[in-house]
Formats: C-alpha cells, sequence, structure tokens
C-alpha cells in the first residue's frame, strides 16, 4: 500500500466517524420535543385527580404525557382552569402561582405572567405554553393549545 492510499483510506475513516456528531449537530432539541409532543397532544391526556387539584388549587405535574405543567383552580369553579408549562421563558425556573394577584411568578429573576401565559413584567419576553383543561370522571385532563 502506497502512502497516498493510507492517507485516503485514513481520512475517508476520519469522515465516516464524524458523520454521526454533525448530524445530530444539525438536530435541534425544539425539533425533537415539538415531533414528540405533536403525536401525544392530538388527545386528552390525564395529569391527575380533582382529589390532588383540590387539596392545595394546584397540580404540579413533572412527568405528564405532555411534559410538565402546571395547574391551577378547583373542581368547584372548572370554567376558571388554568394549565401552563411552568417553566419560566427567561431561565427555566418553575414558575409560582399567586393566587392574591391571579398570576404566575418567577423566584429567580422576578418574571411575572398573566393567568393567560402572557408576560407582564420581565425579564422574560415570551409567554409561558398554555393548556386547555378539564375535569371528567374525577380526574384532570389537559390539551396543548
Amino acid at each position: 500500500m502506497k502512502r497516498r492510499e493510507f492517507f485516503n483510506w485514513v481520512g475517508l475513516g476520519l469522515l465516516a466517524s464524524s458523520l454521526p456528531v454533525a448530524l445530530a449537530a444539525f438536530t435541534s432539541e425544539d425539533t425533537t420535543f415539538a415531533a414528540t409532543t405533536s403525536k401525544t397532544t392530538k388527545k386528552w391526556q390525564k395529569v391527575g385527580t380533582v382529589t390532588e387539584l383540590d387539596k392545595t388549587g394546584q397540580l404540579l405535574v413533572e412527568n405528564s404525557p405532555i411534559g410538565a405543567l402546571l395547574v391551577v383552580g378547583t373542581s368547584k369553579k372548572p370554567k376558571n382552569l388554568i394549565a401552563v408549562k411552568p417553566n419560566c421563558t427567561h431561565q427555566g425556573c418553575t414558575v409560582e402561582w399567586n393566587t392574591k394577584n391571579s398570576e404566575f411568578a418567577c423566584p429567580c429573576h422576578g418574571a411575572k405572567f398573566a393567568s393567560n401565559g402572557k408576560v407582564q413584567n420581565g425579564p422574560a419576553n415570551k409567554p409561558l405554553k398554555t393548556y386547555q383543561v378539564k375535569i371528567e370522571a374525577g380526574a384532570v385532563f389537559v390539551l396543548s393549545v
């Protein structure tokens, strides 16, 4: 084997071994997440029970079929139920529901969001993702909006 052939084979081997890394770099997390959630959000997903929700007026679910979400309200007023993805759009901290002001507040940097998820006070500049909520047969269900 000549030296030139050897370097050609080594170069081809390096190129082939780096292909998976290059493909992974071009696949974004958002694309993967959107593909995953689009399959699961076409139908109502059970995320908890009415008993859990009514206990504190909040239901924080870390691992629902749709992902993390926070449902606020009680079964006594099902039309007033609110559900959002609880991660602040600024840096991902888990927001908390402030009943007194009827808003979501980020404990990390002070961002505030209205009950419909829209930003009221920065540093966040994107709204929280919201979900439709319903109660049926003693269970809490959500549907991505």
